[in-house]
Protein backbone atom coordinates (compact mmCIF):
# COMPACT_ATOMS: atom_id res chain seq x y z
CA UNK A 1 0.00 0.00 0.00
CA UNK A 2 0.97 3.50 -0.76
CA UNK A 3 2.26 5.81 1.60
CA UNK A 4 0.36 8.50 0.62
CA UNK A 5 -2.87 6.07 -0.21
CA UNK A 6 -5.60 7.49 1.86
CA UNK A 7 -6.79 6.24 5.20
CA UNK A 8 -10.43 6.79 6.20
CA UNK A 9 -10.42 8.69 9.79
CA UNK A 10 -12.40 7.15 12.26
CA UNK A 11 -12.74 10.42 14.27
CA UNK A 12 -16.46 11.82 14.37
CA UNK A 13 -16.95 15.49 12.38
CA UNK A 14 -17.22 18.42 14.63
CA UNK A 15 -20.10 20.01 14.63
CA UNK A 16 -19.11 23.76 14.93
CA UNK A 17 -21.89 25.19 12.32
CA UNK A 18 -24.87 24.06 14.13
CA UNK A 19 -23.11 25.23 17.36
CA UNK A 20 -21.87 28.70 16.02
CA UNK A 21 -25.59 29.40 14.65
CA UNK A 22 -26.75 28.52 17.96
CA UNK A 23 -24.27 30.77 19.97
CA UNK A 24 -25.00 33.22 17.33
CA UNK A 25 -29.22 32.69 17.92
CA UNK A 26 -29.04 33.20 21.34
CA UNK A 27 -26.26 35.98 21.76
CA UNK A 28 -28.74 38.13 18.85
CA UNK A 29 -31.86 37.36 21.30
CA UNK A 30 -30.16 38.83 24.21
CA UNK A 31 -29.18 41.71 22.43
CA UNK A 32 -32.38 42.03 21.29
CA UNK A 33 -34.13 42.14 24.71
CA UNK A 34 -31.31 44.87 25.49
CA UNK A 35 -32.60 46.81 22.91
CA UNK A 36 -36.34 46.93 23.23
CA UNK A 37 -35.11 47.42 27.24
CA UNK A 38 -32.72 50.69 26.57
CA UNK A 39 -35.78 51.90 23.84
CA UNK A 40 -38.79 51.48 26.23
CA UNK A 41 -36.75 52.89 29.43
CA UNK A 42 -36.36 56.52 28.32
CA UNK A 43 -40.01 56.51 26.85
CA UNK A 44 -41.15 55.26 30.43
CA UNK A 45 -39.58 57.98 32.43
CA UNK A 46 -40.47 60.74 30.16
CA UNK A 47 -43.14 62.65 32.08
CA UNK A 48 -46.56 63.95 30.39
CA UNK A 49 -46.65 67.56 29.77
CA UNK A 50 -49.75 68.13 27.36
CA UNK A 51 -53.43 66.52 27.13
CA UNK A 52 -55.12 66.04 23.79
CA UNK A 53 -58.12 67.37 23.39
CA UNK A 54 -61.19 66.02 21.19
CA UNK A 55 -63.23 68.85 20.24
CA UNK A 56 -64.73 67.04 17.47
CA UNK A 57 -65.97 64.31 19.39
CA UNK A 58 -67.41 66.39 22.21
CA UNK A 59 -69.36 68.64 19.65
CA UNK A 60 -70.80 65.12 18.26
CA UNK A 61 -72.15 63.98 21.44
CA UNK A 62 -73.69 67.35 22.32
CA UNK A 63 -75.64 67.97 19.28
CA UNK A 64 -76.48 64.22 19.42
CA UNK A 65 -77.95 64.90 23.00
CA UNK A 66 -80.18 68.10 21.90
CA UNK A 67 -81.02 66.43 19.39
CA UNK A 68 -82.31 63.41 21.50
CA UNK A 69 -83.73 65.65 23.75
CA UNK A 70 -85.37 67.79 21.23
CA UNK A 71 -87.18 65.09 20.07
CA UNK A 72 -88.62 63.90 23.32
CA UNK A 73 -90.10 67.42 23.79
CA UNK A 74 -91.68 66.95 20.73
CA UNK A 75 -93.20 63.33 21.95
CA UNK A 76 -94.47 64.39 24.87
CA UNK A 77 -95.99 67.89 23.18
CA UNK A 78 -97.72 65.26 20.26
CA UNK A 79 -98.63 63.08 23.40
CA UNK A 80 -100.37 66.04 24.91
CA UNK A 81 -102.09 67.32 22.47
CA UNK A 82 -103.39 63.78 21.66
CA UNK A 83 -104.87 63.74 24.89
CA UNK A 84 -106.61 67.26 24.07
CA UNK A 85 -107.77 65.68 21.16
CA UNK A 86 -109.47 62.40 22.75
CA UNK A 87 -110.75 64.62 25.43
CA UNK A 88 -112.98 66.55 23.10
CA UNK A 89 -113.83 64.20 21.59
CA UNK A 90 -115.26 62.14 24.55
CA UNK A 91 -116.61 65.70 25.49
CA UNK A 92 -118.30 65.55 21.88
CA UNK A 93 -119.68 62.15 21.73
CA UNK A 94 -121.29 62.92 25.79
CA UNK A 95 -122.71 65.77 24.48
CA UNK A 96 -123.97 64.31 21.48
CA UNK A 97 -125.34 61.44 23.17
CA UNK A 98 -127.45 63.72 26.18
CA UNK A 99 -128.89 65.63 22.88
CA UNK A 100 -130.12 62.36 21.33
CA UNK A 101 -131.37 61.21 24.50
CA UNK A 102 -133.82 64.77 24.97
CA UNK A 103 -134.77 64.04 21.45
CA UNK A 104 -136.09 61.12 21.66
CA UNK A 105 -137.64 62.06 25.16
CA UNK A 106 -139.22 65.06 24.02
CA UNK A 107 -140.91 63.20 21.26
CA UNK A 108 -142.16 60.68 23.45
CA UNK A 109 -143.55 63.16 25.40
CA UNK A 110 -145.30 64.83 22.19
CA UNK A 111 -147.15 61.48 20.78
CA UNK A 112 -148.22 60.81 24.86
CA UNK A 113 -149.63 64.61 24.08
CA UNK A 114 -151.09 63.49 21.03
CA UNK A 115 -152.37 60.44 22.34
CA UNK A 116 -153.82 62.03 25.18
CA UNK A 117 -155.34 65.03 22.98
CA UNK A 118 -156.89 61.80 20.95
CA UNK A 119 -158.26 59.93 23.49
CA UNK A 120 -160.00 63.37 25.14
CA UNK A 121 -161.23 64.45 21.75
CA UNK A 122 -162.60 60.53 21.17
CA UNK A 123 -164.35 60.80 24.80
CA UNK A 124 -165.80 63.83 23.97
CA UNK A 125 -167.12 62.58 21.01
CA UNK A 126 -168.68 59.55 22.90
CA UNK A 127 -170.16 61.79 26.17
CA UNK A 128 -171.82 63.47 22.57
CA UNK A 129 -173.14 60.18 21.22
CA UNK A 130 -174.14 59.42 24.69
CA UNK A 131 -176.11 62.31 25.07
CA UNK A 132 -177.71 62.16 21.80
CA UNK A 133 -178.63 58.98 23.07
CA UNK A 134 -180.18 59.56 26.03
CA UNK A 135 -182.18 62.47 24.55
CA UNK A 136 -183.80 60.76 21.79
CA UNK A 137 -184.72 57.32 24.34
CA UNK A 138 -186.32 60.31 26.24
CA UNK A 139 -188.25 61.28 23.64
CA UNK A 140 -189.24 57.85 23.16
CA UNK A 141 -190.33 56.91 26.41
CA UNK A 142 -192.40 59.97 27.23
CA UNK A 143 -194.38 59.81 24.14
CA UNK A 144 -196.24 56.82 25.70
CA UNK A 145 -196.59 58.33 28.65
CA UNK A 146 -198.44 61.26 27.62
CA UNK A 147 -201.13 59.00 26.53
CA UNK A 148 -201.47 57.15 30.08
CA UNK A 149 -203.04 58.15 32.77
CA UNK A 150 -202.38 57.43 37.05
CA UNK A 151 -199.24 57.46 38.85
CA UNK A 152 -197.23 55.46 36.24
CA UNK A 153 -197.24 57.91 33.84
CA UNK A 154 -196.24 60.53 36.53
CA UNK A 155 -193.48 58.75 37.78
CA UNK A 156 -191.73 58.39 34.27
CA UNK A 157 -192.10 61.26 32.32
CA UNK A 158 -189.51 63.39 32.64
CA UNK A 159 -189.64 67.48 34.24
CA UNK A 160 -187.77 70.45 33.50
CA UNK A 161 -188.71 71.51 37.12
CA UNK A 162 -187.20 69.33 39.76
CA UNK A 163 -187.14 69.80 43.32
CA UNK A 164 -184.92 72.35 44.81
CA UNK A 165 -184.67 70.36 48.25
CA UNK A 166 -180.97 70.47 49.22
CA UNK A 167 -181.75 69.22 52.62
CA UNK A 168 -180.47 65.82 53.49
CA UNK A 169 -181.16 64.46 56.52
CA UNK A 170 -180.35 60.84 58.28
CA UNK A 171 -179.53 58.15 55.63
CA UNK A 172 -179.86 59.94 52.58
CA UNK A 173 -177.19 62.83 54.24
CA UNK A 174 -174.73 59.80 54.83
CA UNK A 175 -175.19 58.82 50.97
CA UNK A 176 -174.98 62.05 49.70
CA UNK A 177 -171.72 63.26 51.59
CA UNK A 178 -170.23 59.92 50.35
CA UNK A 179 -171.10 60.93 46.76
CA UNK A 180 -169.72 64.02 46.89
CA UNK A 181 -166.49 63.21 48.97
CA UNK A 182 -165.53 60.97 45.41
CA UNK A 183 -166.23 63.74 43.22
CA UNK A 184 -162.85 63.98 40.97
CA UNK A 185 -162.33 60.61 41.13
CA UNK A 186 -161.28 58.70 37.84
CA UNK A 187 -163.91 56.10 36.04
CA UNK A 188 -162.88 53.24 35.24
CA UNK A 189 -165.44 50.68 33.48
CA UNK A 190 -166.15 48.12 35.93
CA UNK A 191 -164.79 50.07 38.87
CA UNK A 192 -166.10 49.73 42.50
CA UNK A 193 -163.41 52.25 44.29
CA UNK A 194 -162.01 53.54 46.20
CA UNK A 195 -160.62 55.95 43.84
CA UNK A 196 -161.77 55.11 40.43
CA UNK A 197 -165.71 54.30 39.93
CA UNK A 198 -167.97 53.03 37.14
CA UNK A 199 -171.71 54.90 37.25
CA UNK A 200 -173.48 51.90 39.52
CA UNK A 201 -170.43 51.05 41.30
CA UNK A 202 -170.61 54.55 42.86
CA UNK A 203 -174.17 54.30 43.71
CA UNK A 204 -173.92 50.72 45.16
CA UNK A 205 -171.48 51.94 47.23
CA UNK A 206 -172.97 54.99 48.59
CA UNK A 207 -175.75 52.81 49.47
CA UNK A 208 -173.61 50.64 51.44
CA UNK A 209 -172.88 53.37 54.06
CA UNK A 210 -176.13 53.12 55.39
CA UNK A 211 -176.34 49.11 55.09
CA UNK A 212 -178.40 48.76 51.99
CA UNK A 213 -176.64 46.33 49.59
CA UNK A 214 -177.96 47.63 46.20
CA UNK A 215 -177.92 45.26 42.46
CA UNK A 216 -174.05 45.66 41.06
CA UNK A 217 -175.77 46.87 37.52
CA UNK A 218 -177.25 50.12 36.92
CA UNK A 219 -180.46 47.95 34.97
CA UNK A 220 -181.17 46.33 38.11
CA UNK A 221 -180.21 49.39 40.07
CA UNK A 222 -183.03 51.30 38.00
CA UNK A 223 -185.90 49.24 39.78
CA UNK A 224 -184.54 48.81 43.28
CA UNK A 225 -186.83 51.14 44.76
CA UNK A 226 -190.15 52.69 44.00
CA UNK A 227 -190.65 54.99 41.04
CA UNK A 228 -190.57 58.76 41.77
CA UNK A 229 -191.26 61.66 39.45
CA UNK A 230 -188.44 64.30 38.47
CA UNK A 231 -190.55 67.13 39.77
CA UNK A 232 -190.85 65.36 43.22
CA UNK A 233 -186.89 64.01 43.91
CA UNK A 234 -185.18 64.12 47.46
CA UNK A 235 -181.62 63.94 48.17
CA UNK A 236 -180.42 60.16 47.77
CA UNK A 237 -182.50 59.10 45.51
CA UNK A 238 -181.13 57.27 42.28
CA UNK A 239 -182.02 58.87 39.13
CA UNK A 240 -181.30 56.78 35.82
CA UNK A 241 -181.14 56.92 32.05
CA UNK A 242 -182.60 54.80 29.83
CA UNK A 243 -185.60 52.58 30.73
CA UNK A 244 -186.55 51.50 33.83
CA UNK A 245 -185.09 47.73 33.80
CA UNK A 246 -182.58 48.17 30.94
CA UNK A 247 -180.88 51.73 31.93
CA UNK A 248 -177.53 52.39 30.93
CA UNK A 249 -176.67 55.13 33.63
CA UNK A 250 -177.04 55.43 37.31
CA UNK A 251 -176.09 58.90 39.39
CA UNK A 252 -177.11 59.87 42.90
CA UNK A 253 -179.16 62.68 43.48
CA UNK A 254 -177.67 65.20 45.68
CA UNK A 255 -180.26 68.13 45.99
CA UNK A 256 -180.32 71.33 44.36
CA UNK A 257 -181.25 70.26 41.11
CA UNK A 258 -177.84 68.61 41.17
CA UNK A 259 -176.66 65.00 40.97
CA UNK A 260 -173.23 63.43 41.30
CA UNK A 261 -172.20 60.41 38.98
CA UNK A 262 -169.21 58.41 37.73
CA UNK A 263 -169.64 60.14 34.12
CA UNK A 264 -167.39 58.75 31.90
CA UNK A 265 -163.58 58.05 31.00
CA UNK A 266 -163.00 61.87 30.38
CA UNK A 267 -164.74 63.73 32.51
CA UNK A 268 -164.61 61.26 35.50
CA UNK A 269 -166.84 61.70 39.03
CA UNK A 270 -168.64 65.02 39.06
CA UNK A 271 -171.00 66.97 40.75
CA UNK A 272 -173.81 68.47 37.91
CA UNK A 273 -177.05 70.03 36.94
CA UNK A 274 -179.94 67.98 36.18
CA UNK A 275 -179.57 70.12 32.79
CA UNK A 276 -176.42 69.28 31.75
CA UNK A 277 -178.20 65.74 30.96
CA UNK A 278 -181.91 65.53 31.54
CA UNK A 279 -182.21 62.10 33.12
CA UNK A 280 -184.80 59.73 32.44
CA UNK A 281 -186.66 58.55 35.79
CA UNK A 282 -185.75 58.29 39.33
CA UNK A 283 -186.06 55.39 41.88
CA UNK A 284 -186.65 55.74 45.86
CA UNK A 285 -184.71 53.07 48.27
CA UNK A 286 -184.83 54.94 51.33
Amino acid sequence: MSHTAHIPSHRKPRRRASKSALRAGVAGGVLSTVAVAGAAGPAQAEPVTQTIEMPTITSGLATAVAASAQATQQVALDLESQAHEDAAAEDAAKAAKKAKAEAVRKAEAEKKAEAAAKAKAEAEAKERAERASRTAARTTLSAPSSSSSGNSATASAPSSAPSTSSNATGSAASIVAFAKAQVGDAYVSGGTGPNAWDCSGLVQAAYRTVGIDLPRVSQAQSTAGTQVSLSNLQPGDILYWGAAGSAYHVAIYVGGGQFVGAQNSSTGTVQRSMDYDQPTGAVRVL
